[in-house]
């Protein structure tokens, strides 16, 4: 399930606009690998190259290699939507289908990709995918609830459960707490915890303390100024980048002096 991501000089573009420059990063399998930096300095925009998101956005594109366990993502004849099968993302915001029940919602991914499902099996899938973001005991007995209707913490878990429904191998999270208050947040630490034993897991967060918390490795980008590209400064297992970071931005920056 779980795989390794190998970034070699990647850069990333919108139209000639260079956005990000000259990334080179291992993230290893069944971790939790945490991205770091002041706003606009291209931390998301990296993150969606993983999956190839930043396509969506006309004139996105890179130069450079992003393999998963060897295979390059970029390569000749890869199909982006067959990518984000494999690399699952959640958002900022909970974005659940609010007109689909908690139940669809899972299997939305799952029938997207041709899955015919029998009632059974879809039910199976339901409930182990909702086993795995731990929101099963809350939702069971609504399953045909629209996903709307769901507080703004147990949205975000659904929206896992979605994801990883269609089995993926990586799973991005882009800054999953922000709207959601501390218990939530907890609640999702927690479960981000659990998940990273069966999947690789990249989350971009601006709360230092979560990064401290959830990460096994941490990558600070920065960005030199306004226009300029954001760049990869330090990568190091987080403990180190917290207590004994080798560049003086890095330091500056987790111990708040700037961001």
């Amino acid at each position: 399930m779980s795989k390794s991501i190998e970034v070699q000089d990647l850069n990333v573009y919108y139209s000639d606009f260079l956005a990000v420059e000259g990334v080179s990063i291992d993230i290893e399998p069944r971790s939790v690998t945490a991205f770091i930096g002041p706003s606009g300095c291209g931390k998301s925009t990296f993150l969606r190259t993983l999956n190839r998101m930043h396509e969506v956005i006309p004139g996105g594109h890179v130069k450079g290699r992003v393999l998963i366990d060897g295979d390059d993502l970029y390569g000749p004849g890869v199909d982006p939507v067959l990518v984000r099968r494999h690399v699952g993302m959640v958002f900022q915001r909970p974005n659940p289908f609010p007109t689909m029940s908690i139940r669809e919602n899972v299997l939305a991914g799952a029938r997207l990709n041709n899955k015919r499902l029998s009632k059974g099996d879809g039910d199976a899938l339901v409930e182990k995918s909702l086993q795995g973001a731990n929101l099963w005991n809350e939702v069971k007995d609504r399953l045909d609830k629209p996903g709307g209707g769901l507080s703004g913490g147990q949205q975000q878990r659904l929206c896992i459960a979605r994801a990883i429904a269609v089995s993926p191998d990586v799973l991005l999270m882009d800054e999953p707490c922000s709207a959601l208050d501390p218990i939530s947040t907890f609640a999702i630490e927690e479960l981000i915890s659990e998940l990273k034993n069966e999947y690789t897991i990249v989350i971009v967060t601006h709360n230092m303390q979560q990064a401290s918390r959830v990460s096994d490795k941490t990558a600070f980008f920065n960005i030199a100024g306004t226009g300029k590209p954001g760049k990869l400064i330090e990568y190091n297992d987080t403990s180190t980048i917290f207590t004994a970071p080798t560049v003086q931005a890095t330091e500056d920056y987790v111990s708040g002096r700037f961001g």
